[in-house]
């Protein structure tokens, strides 16, 4: 049975986990989950994902059961590393988690991944690995400190610290927090609103930001101006990028063609 479900809602992609019961992720849902955001990425029509779970978590992370059956802890996760997101670098197209509940450990990091967080007032976030004589390696480390303050990234890595909803808005690690019955109409307006923009422009966006994160602003500079980002330089040769001025000129809803 697949513990992974697909819902298009236009240019919208719906990846709910649906693991009874807590979500936890083994290989065999990490290579599910892959194969949902490739379809993301590699289907014109889809501009947006939206990564969710089902009952009280987002995802306790890895699958201690599995682990118990023999899976190792440095098991090969696939292309797209842990829950098929945290390493796959080459994803062109944003993806927002829509956090219904608990994010623990692996399910942390594969929010972390996403491009935006929105979340349930239930929602909470923790990395418990060092309890459990393991680390946050697939991304928690990495992304944790740049999201937020590092001191209390560390506190959270080495003590397993706890961060509700409210916290987590306050730090601006997540954008928004809704009621639990309206965090998948807040996330499908929020995708929506991106949906609206170039397909082009999301994606060199994207590559823009991964490439000079941590730059200082001259050395990001240099970076896009040297033509070493294709992303970027395919937007600024397209189609699209006649369309939009014109369409504003002319007061009509752009048509985006993605080339």
């Amino acid at each position: 049975m697949s513990a992974v479900k697909l819902d298009q809602q236009g240019g919208i992609l719906i990846i709910t986990l649906d693991r009874p019961k807590a979500n936890a992720i083994d290989v065999a849902t990490s290579l599910e989950l892959h194969a949902a955001f490739k379809t993301l990425n590699d289907d014109p029509a889809l501009r947006v994902g939206i990564i969710t779970g089902t009952g009280r978590f987002f995802s306790a992370g890895w699958d201690l059961g599995a682990a118990n059956d023999g899976e190792a802890v440095d098991a090969d996760h696939g292309p797209g590393g842990f829950a098929g997101l945290t390493e796959y670098f080459s994803l062109t197209k944003p993806v927002i988690a829509a956090v219904n509940g608990l994010a623990v450990g692996g399910g942390f990091e594969l929010a972390l991944a996403a491009d935006l967080i929105v979340v349930s007032e239930t929602a909470k976030f923790w990395l418990p690995e060092a309890q459990l004589g393991m680390l946050p390696d697939s991304g928690g480390l990495l992304r944790l400190p740049k999201a937020i303050p590092a001191r209390l990234a560390r506190e959270m890595i080495l003590t397993g610290r706890r961060l509700d909803a409210a916290e987590a808005l306050s730090l601006h690690l997540v954008s928004r927090v809704t009621e639990p019955d309206a965090l998948m109409a807040c996330a499908l307006e929020l995708a929506t609103t991106v949906a609206q923009s170039a397909p082009l422009a999301l994606t060199a966006a994207r590559d823009i930001l991964r490439a000079t994160e941590g730059m200082e602003v001259e050395a990001g500079y240099r970076l896009m101006r040297s033509g070493a980002i294709p992303a970027y330089q395919a937007m600024l040769q397209s189609d699209d990028a006649l369309e939009g001025p014109r369409a504003f000129g002319e007061g009509r809803a752009p048509e985006w063609k993605g080339r």
